[in-house]
């Protein structure tokens, strides 16, 4: 059988309660009552969006940049108040907002330094 298709994103955290705290107050996401005690699954849809904490032997803070190479998108409804909001409490924004193929886009470093990019095109 083929593969479908994503169906489960998930990134480590240092600090679960935090990353949890970050994406709840400025993305809007809502915590799933699905999901291990070792990770929070957020309510999202049609892919499950999640953080864990770290896997053994994971050390975010000896890379520059966790996850190089790949690149996660998330749809948003309100692109530009989240970079607004980001932005106003000193938030590192990777590039700026500009409107493109995708609606109303742009990248920030979550918590952890994974890169986020915002689209608001569905």
């Amino acid at each position: 059988m083929p593969v479908t298709g994503p169906d489960f994103i998930s990134l480590q955290a240092r600090d679960l309660d935090a990353s949890r705290a970050f994406y709840e107050r400025y993305l809007g996401l809502v915590k799933s009552d699905a999901g291990p005690p070792h990770a929070v699954v957020f309510d999202t849809k049609p892919i499950a969006f999640a953080i864990r904490d770290l896997a053994p032997g994971t050390d975010l803070g000896g890379v520059a940049q966790p996850g190089i190479g790949a690149a996660i998108w998330l749809h948003a409804t309100d692109v530009q108040d989240i970079h607004d909001a980001l932005v106003a409490d000193g938030h590192t924004i990777v590039a700026a907002p500009i409107d493109g193929p995708f609606g109303r886009t742009f990248t920030f470093a979550d918590p952890d330094g994974y890169q986020v990019t915002l689209h608001d095109r569905a």
